[in-house]
């Protein structure tokens, strides 16, 4: 129960924030400024710091005065394009990219999703990977910042054959395993022998050999490469 406001994450919350600013965005048409919005997040942008800060002036006093609304000052700051993060992008110039937290969070969800202490068989750990990498991508499918994503593909096919590696955990099972996906004889026994830890094992040739990119693709590995290309160059 709340008497003021609205519950914070709450389904009604955006829907509202759209209907009380509505009166905002056409007071900024009016004005005549270049800015977007989503929900309560916004951003208006203006030649210089001067102009912007007596924007910020103007618009705050028309949010507090005519739509009684509170700004939050933490949040809201006169800064350069290049400082400005939105709905989870930064700006470099004339192109978009994700925003170093956003990738920050992209890792710490991946390392959950592959890690060797979840108990759960490989299709299901691949199925939800592949949920999640496309729902990213999704969203972040404009940005033009391509350098590191065949980095974070190669991380990602590493962290699942260490997953791998683990699963065959007796020295046989590696060894059958290996040789099943067309591994010499002596590695696989190399291989299965080793007292190695599982990321240094994930990078042995044998073990790239046996579960090399096209098998993992072909078992539901879902490349982020792949859909940023699919993305931006559709046939």
């Amino acid at each position: 129960p709340t008497r003021v406001g609205m519950p914070q994450g709450g389904p009604l919350s955006p829907l509202l924030s759209n209907v009380l600013l509505d009166d905002l965005d056409k007071e900024l048409e009016y004005r005549g400024h270049c800015f977007a919005r989503y929900c309560d997040d916004f951003v208006i942008v203006v030649h210089s710091q001067r102009a912007g800060e007596r924007v910020m002036e103007s618009i705050t006093r028309y949010l507090e005065r005519r739509l009684k609304l509170t700004i939050n000052p933490t949040k809201s700051k006169v800064v350069k394009s290049t400082e400005v993060e939105f709905l989870s992008f930064t700006f470099t110039g004339k192109r978009v990219r994700w925003s170093q937290k956003s990738l920050l969070r992209f890792k710490r969800k991946i390392i959950k999703l592959t890690s060797r202490s979840w108990g759960v068989s490989m299709g299901y750990r691949l199925r939800k990977l592949a949920e999640y990498i496309r729902g990213w991508m999704g969203y972040f499918r404009i940005t033009e910042y391509y350098r590191p994503i065949p980095l974070l593909d190669q991380w990602i096919r590493r962290r699942i054959r260490c997953c791998f590696i683990k699963q065959w955990r007796k020295p046989k099972t590696r060894y059958r395993n290996l040789v099943k996906l067309g591994v010499d004889h002596i590695k696989a026994a190399s291989i299965a022998a080793s007292s190695k830890g599982y990321y240094r094992l994930s990078k042995t040739f044998a073990t790239q050999q046996a579960l090399n990119d096209s098998y993992l693709a072909n078992i539901g590995l879902v490349s982020l490469k792949e859909l940023w290309i699919r993305f931006h160059y559709p046939r």
